[in-house]
């Protein structure tokens, strides 16, 4: 699904550049461009951010782990 359309990006490119160990919005817009146009994907890219940070906490099972 398209995430951000002014620069044709996908929740999947989103989602690799933050296995990769993007960790902020910041860093997700360095690599994609994402939230440099309009903006208004900022909200659906930090979501994703979120989750894949959730993801790590669980599998880990450690509230303080550097992991996530």
């Amino acid at each position: 699904m398209i995430v951000c359309i002014c620069r044709a990006v996908s929740d999947r490119q989103i989602r690799a550049v933050v296995s990769q160990g993007a960790r902020s919005i910041s860093e997700v817009r360095a690599e994609l461009g994402t939230g440099e146009c309009c903006g208004k994907c900022s909200r659906q890219v930090r979501e994703l951010i979120d989750q894949h940070a959730s993801a790590n906490r669980a599998s880990c099972g450690a509230s303080d782990c550097a992991c996530a």
